[in-house]
């Protein structure tokens, strides 16, 4: 289960409050268990404990972080792969959709979800003639895929623009 023991912080400076919490106390283990759980390097979390640096994240790592434990505990694979990376990128770019990423009301799984259910409503259908030579294997066993087959991933532009409409809303 993510955000267990801190809870799903909502921003950088949710993160960094907490994290100051945590060292105010003494409690070193804790800072470096929040850092953990909200995907920030280890060595983050010793720069800040050794006071070499003021917080323990920027915006774009409790973002970044976020996406990385969501798509650790999602086990995501394959093309959703390319979608998270594709999230990954738009933070890098654009501010507004890191902060949006890092809200506790907005879920990689959410996403992902929105994308495949696109993916499924605009499926076509794959050539005949290259189904007819596509081979696979099936039960050990390699044989010439039989058809129809129907597929419908959404190109980078179109994700991109699903992307944008679930966590900014537009």
């Amino acid at each position: 289960m993510l955000f267990k023991e801190f809870g799903n912080l909502n921003s950088a400076e949710e993160i960094n409050q907490k994290a100051a919490e945590l060292l105010e106390a003494g409690d070193t283990d804790a800072v470096y268990r929040l850092a953990e759980e909200n995907g920030i390097d280890k060595e983050e979390a010793e720069d800040y404990i050794a006071g070499a640096a003021t917080t323990i994240c920027t915006d774009l790592m409790a973002a970044l972080g976020k996406l990385d434990v969501e798509a650790k505990e999602l086990e995501i694979g394959g093309v959703l792969s390319d979608w998270t990376n594709y999230i990954r990128d738009m933070c890098m770019d654009e501010k507004v959709m890191l902060l949006a990423v890092r809200r506790k009301d907005k879920s990689l799984a959410e996403c992902m979800a929105r994308l495949i259910r696109f993916a499924f409503e605009n499926k076509v259908q794959v050539s005949d003639r290259i189904v007819s030579i596509t081979k696979v294997t099936h039960n050990g066993k390699e044989e010439k895929m039989r058809g129809p087959l129907y597929l419908g991933f959404p190109d980078r532009v179109t994700a991109k623009k699903l992307i944008h409409e679930y966590y900014l809303g537009r």
